[in-house]
C-alpha cells in the first residue's frame, strides 16, 4: 500500500515510553556544546524493527550489525566532533566494537586470593585494549558522546525528528550521517494485534504500508542548514549509482554513501551532485584490519567544512 503523510505517521504512532528522557539529554547535549561552537554529528546506526505484535514475540527486522555507524562514531570524534550516537539496542557500540563476543574476557586475568581477588589485563593484550580504552575515556571526559537507542521504527522516527529539532540551532555546524538501516515497511498501529499470533489460527497474512520517507522534510523542515548523508545499500550493482542520484535530485541534501551488500566492508561510492568519488581498499588493508570507514569519514568532514564556510564543493 502507498505511504502516508510523514505528519500521519507521527499521529497515529505515539513517541516510545523513554521519549522525553532521551529529548532532555538530547537538549542538553546540543545546548553545551553549541555554546562552545563544536560541530556536532547524528550518527545513527542499526536496523529497525516493524512488530507483529503490540506485546511483541515477532517482528520483521532490518539486517545491520552497526558495523558502519560504530566505526564511523569513532572517527569523528577523533576530527573533534560532538557525537550523538543513536543506534539499535544491543547493535554495535563505538570502542566496544573492537571486543565483541568473548573477545574481552579472553584478554582478562582472574587471580583469586580470598575476599582480595582482582582482574587483571593479560601482559599480550594490553596493547589492544590500551589505545582503545584511552580513546573512550577521554571522549567521556570531554562529554563529546552521547548514546540514545530505539528498536522499532516509530521509535527510530521520533528520536530522529526530536535530534534534529535540537541540531537546527546548530546551524551548519550541524552533520547528519544516517547510516540506520531503516525499514521500508510498517505495519499502521491500528492493524497490529494486541497479543502473539498463534500458529494455530494458520498461516498470517500481513499487509504493510510503505513507510514515509523522512528525508524530505528532515532537510526541507528539520534541519534546513545541516550537511545531511544519506545511504543507499543494493545487491545490483546496476541500480546503485542510478539510486542514488535518484535520491539527491529528490531530497536535495548533500551525499549519498552507495554500497553493495557484498562490498560494502571494502567498497564505497560518495555521490554529491557534483562527482562519484570511489573509496576501495586493498586485500593488504582488509587483512590489516583497516576501517574503510576512516577515509569515509575524512573526506565527509572535508565537505563539511567546505559547507560552513559557505565555499562550494570542488
Amino acid at each position: 500500500m502507498a505511504s502516508g503523510s510523514w505528519e500521519e505517521f507521527f499521529a497515529v504512532h505515539l513517541p516510545p515510553t523513554d521519549f522525553e528522557d532521551n529529548r532532555s539529554l538530547l537538549k542538553e547535549f546540543c545546548e553545551r556544546h553549541d555554546q562552545y561552537g563544536n560541530k556536532i554529528v547524528l550518527v545513527t546506526s542499526g536496523g529497525t524493527t516493524v512488530p507483529l505484535e503490540h506485546n511483541t514475540v515477532r517482528f520483521v527486522d532490518n539486517f545491520s550489525a552497526g558495523t558502519r555507524g560504530s566505526a564511523s562514531a569513532e572517527y569523528f570524534l577523533e576530527r573533534g566532533y560532538a557525537v550523538i550516537f543513536m543506534h539499535r539496542q544491543k547493535s554495535l557500540e563505538p570502542f566496544t566494537r573492537h571486543f565483541s563476543g568473548q573477545k574481552l574476557l579472553d584478554m582478562l586475568d582472574l587471580q583469586e586470593r580470598g575476599p582480595n581477588t582482582t582482574i587483571t589485563v593479560k601482559p599480550d593484550s594490553v596493547f589492544a585494549l590500551a589505545p582503545v580504552l584511552a580513546r573512550y575515556q577521554a571522549a567521556h571526559a570531554a562529554g563529546a558522546l552521547l548514546h540514545v537507542s530505539f528498536t522499532t521504527v516509530s521509535e527510530y522516527f521520533w528520536l530522529l525528528r526530536a535530534a534534529c529539532e535540537c541540531l537546527a540551532h546548530t546551524g551548519a555546524r550541524a552533520l547528519l550521517y544516517l547510516a540506520a538501516a531503516v525499514s521500508d515497511f510498517y505495519i499502521p498501529k491500528d492493524r497490529v494485534p494486541t497479543h502473539k499470533l498463534q500458529s494455530a489460527s494458520g498461516p498470517p497474512v500481513i499487509q504493510l504500508n510503505l513507510v514515509p520517507k523522512m528525508l524530505a522534510p528532515l532537510v526541507n523542515l528539520w534541519v534546513p542548514e545541516a550537511y545531511v548523508v544519506s545511504f543507499k545499500l543494493e545487491t545490483d550493482e546496476n541500480l546503485l549509482i542510478t539510486k542514488a542520484r535518484a535520491a539527491l535530485e529528490k531530497y536535495k541534501h548533500k551525499m549519498v554513501v552507495a554500497n553493495l551488500l557484498q562490498t560494502r566492508h571494502q567498497r564505497v561510492i560518495l555521490v554529491t551532485p557534483e562527482s562519484n568519488q570511489e573509496i576501495i581498499l586493498t586485500k593488504e588493508e582488509l587483512h590489516a584490519g583497516v576501517d574503510i570507514e576512516a577515509t569515509i569519514v575524512a573526506e565527509i568532514v572535508r565537505l563539511h567544512a567546505d559547507h560552513m564556510a559557505g565555499i562550494a564543493p570542488r
